[in-house]
Parts: C-alpha cells; structure tokens; sequence
C-alpha cells in the first residue's frame, strides 16, 4: 500500500516524465506549504541530499529513487499532495494574506514605545507576519527573521506552563479571571484580594512567581552548567558575562550574572523552546537590563502585591519581579513565534515536531482569558471585532491564534493610542473582514465571507463526471490528482463504463498508461453492452491502446482481499466527505 501511494505522489509530481528534478519535489512542497526545513521531513531530505552525493543522477530521481527518499514521510506527504491538510488550497490562502499585510504595509499611524532606550530604538518601518497551521503549513512575509522580544506577548505563555505544572485551581487561588476594566499597569486587585487576571502586570508577576518557587538551586545550577550541550545555549547568549581575567578555579563560559542565576528557571525555557518547535530564541540583556533601571511601575506594584499578602507563602518577590523581566526580554522571530501561536491553536501539541508541550486545559484556559483580556484596553474591541485570541505587546507584536486551524505573529513597532500595534490590528482586522475566522461566524451559511479550509472545485466534488470528462479529453493532470486525493479510479457511469473505457475508446494513450500502470485499475470491467476498455479500443482501431491492455490484461492479476479493504477504505473517506 505504502509502496503504491509513493508511486501515486511521483506520477503527481513528474507529470509524464520518467525522472523528478529535486528542486521539482521541493518547489510542490512548498505549494502545499510544508517547508523543507520541517523537522518531520528531515529523513526525507537527508536522504535526497545523500542520493545526490552517492549517485550520478545530477539532481534527478527515477521512480525508485524517489521512493526511497520518501518511504519514511509517505504519510505525511500523501496528506500534503492529496489536500488533506487544514488549509488544502493553501497558495490561494496565502495570497490573500499577502493582500492584507500589504493594506497594511501602507499605514503609517502609531508611535514607536520610548520607556525604554531598547524599545524606541526599534525601527519603525518593520512589518512582518508568519503563520504555523495546526498541520506545520508556514507561509511568511516581511521581515520575519528578524528577532524582537515578546514584553507582554509572554504572558499567555507563562500561564499556560503554571496551568500545565501547577492545576487550575491552584494557580487560579492567586489570580483571578475577569477583566479588570482598568490600564494595564494599575495597581488593583479585585474583590477576592488577588489580580484581576494574568495577562494584566501584577497578575503576570505573580504568575512568574509561582512558578519561581518551584525551582531550588541545584535545579539551577544543573541547566546552566549544561548550557553548552543543550538547543537552549542561544537563548542565554546575551546572559553569559565572561569577565576579562578568569577567577582561579571556575569556568569562565559560565559566568553569569547573578541575579539571573538567582531567578532562572529552567523548565520555563524549556517549555517555551518545546512551544516554538526548538526554532530560534534568544535573550536581550540590555532589554533586560533595562527594564530593571526604569521599572518603577512594576517594583511599585510588586511591593503592592507583597503588602497585600498576594505571594504564596516563602516567595521573594524581588526574584519573581526578576524573573518576569527576564520572560519579557526573550527574543524571537516571528517565524518562531507563529509555532509558539500554532502550538496554543493546536491544543497543545507543536504543529512542526508533534510533541505534546501544554495540556489541552491549560490552553483552553489560556485563549479564554486572551480573548477576553489579551488586548490592553482594546480587549473589548478586538473581541467584538476580531473574535480571536491575541495577545499584544510594546514591541509591536500580536501573537494570534486561531484555534484549531493555526497561529500568527505580526511585528510592527508603531504602537496605537491603547499599545497595540497599529498595522497588526488593522491586520487582523483585516483578515476575519475576508475569512470566516471569528469565533462566532456561520460556518456553513455565510456566504460573503471565504472559508479557507473547504477544498475546492473539483477536489471536494469527487464525482464520476470529472473522473470521466477528465479521461475523455485526456487531462492526465487532472486524473493524477483524483488519483492522489483517493478518489476511485474504477467509478463507472450509469452505462456501467469507467475512465478505462473512456480513454481507450477516444485513444489516449497516456491516459490509459497512467491508469493502467499507476492506478492499477481492472481492465475487466464490463459496461452495460458486455463490453470490456479492449473491445472499445478494438472497435475504434486505436491499436497502441490495444497492445498496452492486452499486456496488461495477461499480467494483471487483483488481490480480492487488497480490493476489498480498499473498497471500504474509499466508500469511508467518500462518506465522510460528502458529511
């Protein structure tokens, strides 16, 4: 079966020719929007890398080659090129999203944030968007390389770990649920004596605090000791201080600053790693740093919040207050950051390497609370207008989720009279305008809106008739495409006549090659005169179609329990398709 769905994707892809160009393969992959450097497909490219060092086939692979290369992924890809992913016509997709980011590349409104040197440093002329589908389709535009730190977008990430390590009753004994109704930065509490909810600062401090006193020194000491073996060393580059003359008996790569090693918290980065699919992140200490001189608001609020008996009990709130500057200050891309979004979207579970990182109650908990309270003072708003999960921050990101279907990030400093991003919102404003994204849109009656995740035409409308008109006037393109979607091949119309009769009655020879060798379908079929595809091409005096079939015929021999397993296999996938 395996073997046969390899072969079903190389006829897809070579079209007629006998060998695929690599570059081919690799550029119909990117149409479907997986993309090489996928972690699930890293068997499948090593392996065409190794056959073009080890084989004289200059970049080209025959069938069989083919097939080993993608014999470890076949499901994966057979899902990819059949449209079976969320998004099956994801080139359409995309183009209307690079319509909308460039409307909004146009505006010009919001200042770039200045409390901070770091901050109104940024250039304002950054716009860039990624997104991670829930099946690892990435699609991104603009400067989206480009490492940014994630200020107050990590703290529907921080919530999310404390509910997956702690419990929801637990964590929720400290902060509360509700929109505060006030600035984000307000020092507040609500009726029960606890913050309003996380994504306001003195509910995020304590969230950090809560997972810092989890954490005892050794639990420290070990993960930067192993900072030089693990993924996470990149993360700490702007943490590590090496000082100009070595201290006698100690390893001056891990000199770090104190205050951080006081405060880090290891399974917190490791999460956060986890969630952006082991993709880029980084540490900026001077953003750090800075934040520390200049955050007189939130020492403000700490204390605040230590008066008021908010800290579980043996806490120390300088530290948590420490470690919540050091979350805000963590770089990533918006690539890396769409994984992290595609990840809450996805129930937990990273779209790109298909680990379970966040438990489905945390996330749930987590988009509530961002759709409720994600979008400072606009939170209303943009749940009135935008109907999504979000979360925005002072360095002009958005991390948006769509849940079940994917996760964007947008970067675009220039910030709005309320904090957010002034072409991320028209953005996102943009998009549920022209998709049936929000919450609460008809799925099935609303008709102005598009529904990027229906297949088109004649993928979703798998009837005999194009199955028929496609052998009749010999579109071999559009049979390989029936023929990988898993449509039947063997259908017949009501005079009992398939593809095969068809093809060989009008002559058309690659069409009858292509089902006969790659679909393998019966040549005994008889229509409702009794006749057989070799009466047809006999009575019509195609006589290359009349000695393929009679080879065929004496070679073709049916498996009655295959036939019967893929007959129940096909009626299922009809069905549930026409449901």
């Amino acid at each position: 079966m395996l073997s046969r769905l390899g072969d079903l994707l190389f006829y897809t892809i070579a079209e007629g020719q006998e060998r695929i160009p690599i570059h081919k393969f690799t550029t119909a992959l990117k149409a479907t929007g997986l993309q090489t450097s996928d972690p699930r497909l890293r068997d499948c490219m090593s392996q065409m890398r190794r056959m073009v060092r080890e084989t004289s086939s200059g970049g080209l692979l025959d069938r069989d080659l083919f097939r080993k290369c993608v014999s470890r992924n076949i499901v994966l890809l057979t899902q990819a090129f059949r449209k079976k992913f969320v998004i099956p016509d994801f080139e359409e997709f995309t183009s209307h999203v690079d319509r909308i980011f460039e409307d909004a590349k146009e505006l010009t409104g919001g200042k770039v944030a200045a409390y901070i040197p770091q901050l109104a440093k940024s250039n304002p002329d950054l716009w860039g968007v990624s997104l991670c589908t829930v099946d690892g389709q990435r699609h991104s535009v603009g400067h989206t390389k480009i490492p940014f730190c994630l200020q107050s977008c990590v703290k529907p990430l921080t919530y999310a770990i404390s509910i997956s390590t702690l419990g929801t009753d637990y964590v929720h004994k400290f902060v509360g649920k509700e929109p505060s109704g006030l600035r984000y930065n307000k020092l507040s509490l609500n009726e029960e004596g606890i913050p309003h909810n996380p994504m306001v600062n003195a509910g995020a401090i304590v969230v950090s605090s809560l997972i810092k006193m989890d954490c005892n020194k050794a639990e420290k000491f070990d993960f930067v000791s192993s900072l030089t073996a693990q993924p996470l060393a990149a993360f700490l580059h702007g943490m590590l201080s090496i000082p100009a003359a070595p201290v006698p008996g100690s390893n001056p790569t891990l000199m770090v600053h104190q205050p951080i090693l006081e405060a880090l918290f290891p399974e917190v980065l490791q999460y956060l790693n986890k969630m952006a699919g082991n993709e880029y992140m980084g540490f900026s200490n001077a953003t750090f740093q800075s934040e520390k001189e200049t955050g007189d608001r939130n020492y403000a609020i700490g204390y605040y919040l230590k008066e008021k008996k908010c800290f579980p009990k043996g806490v120390d709130m300088m530290a948590a207050l420490d470690l919540y500057f050091q979350l805000c200050s963590v770089e990533v891309t918006c690539e890396s950051g769409s994984v992290m979004a595609a990840t809450l979207a996805n129930g937990g579970i990273c779209p790109i390497t298909g680990e379970s990182v966040l438990s489905a109650e945390a996330v749930r908990n987590t988009l509530s609370l961002m759709h409720s309270c994600g979008m400072y003072d606009f939170s209303g708003q943009f749940a009135f207008h935008v109907g999504l999960p979000a979360k925005s921050a002072v360095s002009g990101a958005i991390l948006l989720v769509v849940p079940n279907i994917m996760g964007m990030m947008c970067l675009s400093p220039p910030l709005d009279k309320l904090g957010n991003s002034y072409r991320g919102v028209s953005f996102c404003q943009k998009l549920v305008s022209l998709f049936n994204f929000h919450n609460y849109d008809n799925l099935r009656h609303c008709a102005r809106k598009l529904d990027p995740r229906r297949e088109g035409g004649e993928v979703r409308n798998k009837t005999v008739v194009n199955l028929l008109f496609a052998a009749y006037s010999g579109d071999v393109s559009a049979l390989r495409r029936f023929a990988l979607s898993a449509m039947d091949m063997e259908q017949k119309d009501y005079d009992s006549r398939t593809a095969l009769h068809v093809a060989a009655a009008e002559g058309h020879t690659e069409v009858v090659k292509f089902l006969i060798e790659a679909c393998k379908v019966n040549p005994f079929v008889k229509d409702r005169w009794g006749n057989i595809p070799l009466d047809d091409a006999v009575q019509f005096n195609h006589l290359e179609v009349v000695k393929l079939l009679q080879d065929y015929q004496d070679s073709y021999t049916p498996s009655e329990t295959q036939a019967e397993a893929a007959a129940e296999a096909l009626s299922k996938e009809n069905l549930e398709s026409m449901v």
